[in-house]
């Protein structure tokens, strides 16, 4: 595996952490959660972030409202759920635990 592959398949596994920790900030439309990814250097694309979201949405870890929008058309917010909280602790307490076993690895 090159580092290419490595690094898309890591930001691959870690997509639904990140999108769950951007949501939980405040209640957030697409673009601006695609740019907070791209501000973190990983970059998602509206094709892989809205399948995302809908999985979201059918596990009940995230909730949206369409609101209007001064610049076009009515837009949908998203914001987290207590089950997506619940969901977001643990895949904080899982990546602590993977980073720390690497880090240990690392260091030997």
């Amino acid at each position: 595996m090159n580092t290419e592959n490595f690094n898309i398949q890591i930001k691959k596994g870690l997509l639904e952490f990140c999108v769950l920790q951007i949501i939980s900030k405040e209640e957030v439309f697409t673009s601006e959660i695609i740019k907070e990814l791209y501000k973190s250097k990983i970059i998602a694309v509206e094709g892989t972030i809205y399948p995302l979201l809908n999985r979201l949405k059918k596990k009940g870890y995230i909730n949206h409202n369409w609101r209007e929008s001064r610049l076009g058309p009515p837009r949908k917010y998203y914001s987290i759920s207590y089950e997506g909280t619940l969901q977001l602790k643990n895949l904080k307490i899982s990546w602590k635990e993977i980073k720390s076993s690497v880090d240990k690895l690392i260091k030997n």
